[in-house]
């Protein structure tokens, strides 16, 4: 078995990262880290591609995660498993944490245990109720009011001084032009994050909104304030801290905190770290995590981020609904000057396309005014986006959504972004 010996050697630094990332109890983590290498060990054999070696430990190691809840879930013995989750320790966190916890040891067992599944497992109710062995029903109605309690006995929300209260989203998307302008694109400074549309200043805020094609409906939205000054890794920059919302079929919502840290320089804007609670965990990931933060929060070598300072290189050329590029990587490019009119406001914008993102499976249109601020946005997949989920092409999907051909592959509007900045 010296083939598996090595693979394991190579990959153990991932799997004990990836357990201890999951479960807050070092002695616990190193039990689930060896039952991870046994398991493999007895199963290597069944695996055929010994190149995907990585992702069927840390999947075996995923599975052993769930199990070790599951047993902590049927025993109610989570009362002392919030305080072992890691909070970012600023004054409002720390803030937060002690109402939090002084809260839930006001509540009864049962309530912390459901509120513990739900919201820092992540647990759908589904999940809960199969784990606890319990009818779906008894699982909302026993959620439904250990929220009620919980809110009842929780002291009212801290807000930093000085935050403003954001404006509220429209649910529909309101209605828009795009006009192509004859003027030559102007120049512009950008100092928002991207994903964000965030200046990256202490007090600044931010809702922004995602509204899917056709029905153009709010489907997620997100707000989000810059709270302090911050250092990762000797890197000074600022957090962010973030909170995703998004509605469930029930008519409720799923929401998602995070906290990021960024920096903005003279000449880029990027991410530094990113934290969340997953499966009771709260993770962290920062730019050395190179494998992992690259594909969702960094760009460009190094991580040196997203330029601030844009101007039409030429890089991408624009005609029509024709899209045009030499790049074989990510590359950013202002190909036009445009009128937007949306809100009843009009505004006089560059549009900023983005090509090569996730590999060059999406596509996005950026029009910033000239306060470099985010107007509109605009998400486009490449037609074989996502396929082995949805299993039809986008152009069968959305058939009536606008197309841009990018280097001759069709790419299809998929939905639209705007923030409260245009409100």
């Amino acid at each position: 078995m010296d083939i598996f010996e090595n693979l394991l050697r190579e990959n153990m630094i991932s799997l004990e990262r990836f357990v201890r990332f999951r479960i807050a109890d070092s002695f616990d983590a190193q039990d689930i880290i060896q039952e991870s290498c046994i398991a493999a060990y007895k199963n290597f054999q069944q695996l055929k591609n010994r190149d995907a070696f990585k992702g069927w430990l840390l999947r075996i190691a995923a599975n052993k995660c769930n199990d070790y809840y599951s047993k902590k879930a049927k025993t109610q013995q989570i009362t002392e498993s919030f305080s072992q989750f890691v909070w970012l320790e600023t004054p409002l966190e720390r803030q937060k944490k002690e109402a939090v916890l002084e809260t839930l040891k006001q509540l009864n067992e049962k309530d912390r245990q459901i509120l513990y599944l739900f919201f820092f497992c992540d647990w759908s109710q589904d999940k809960i109720a199969e784990q606890l062995n319990i009818p779906v029903g008894t699982v909302k109605s026993r959620l439904h009011y250990a929220k009620k309690n919980f809110k009842h006995l929780y002291p009212d929300p801290f807000r930093p001084k000085g935050e403003k209260q954001m404006k509220k989203l429209p649910d529909i998307l309101p209605p828009y032009t795009i006009e192509k302008s004859d003027l030559p694109p102007f120049d512009v400074r950008c100092e928002e994050l991207r994903g964000f549309c965030i200046l990256l200043k202490v007090g600044s805020h931010t809702a922004w909104g995602c509204y899917e094609q056709p029905h153009k409906a709010l489907t997620q939205y997100t707000s989000a304030n810059v709270t302090q000054k911050a250092e990762i890794h000797g890197i000074q920059g600022v957090e962010i801290e973030a909170c995703e919302h998004i509605p469930t079929p029930d008519g409720k919502e799923k929401i998602t905190q995070r906290q990021y840290v960024a920096q903005l320089t003279d000449t880029h804007c990027r991410y530094l770290a990113e934290s969340h609670i997953e499966n009771g965990v709260k993770r962290l990931f920062t730019f050395l995590d190179s494998d992992i933060f690259a594909i969702n929060w960094g760009l460009g070598e190094d991580n040196c981020g997203f330029e601030t300072n844009m101007t039409a290189k030429g890089i991408i050329t624009q005609n029509g609904s024709v899209l045009t590029t030499d790049a074989t990587q990510e590359v950013t490019d202002i190909v036009g000057r445009y009128k937007v009119t949306i809100c009843g406001k009009t505004y006089d914008t560059v549009c900023a396309v983005n090509i090569g993102h996730y590999g060059g499976i999406i596509a996005i249109e950026q029009y910033l005014d000239k306060n470099g601020r985010t107007v509109l946005w605009r998400r486009f997949n490449r037609n074989d986006w996502a396929f082995h989920r949805y299993e039809k092409l986008w152009t069968d999907i959305l058939p009536d959504s606008e197309t841009l051909t990018v280097n001759g592959a069709t790419y299809v509007h998929w939905y639209d972004c705007i923030t409260d900045y245009i409100l």
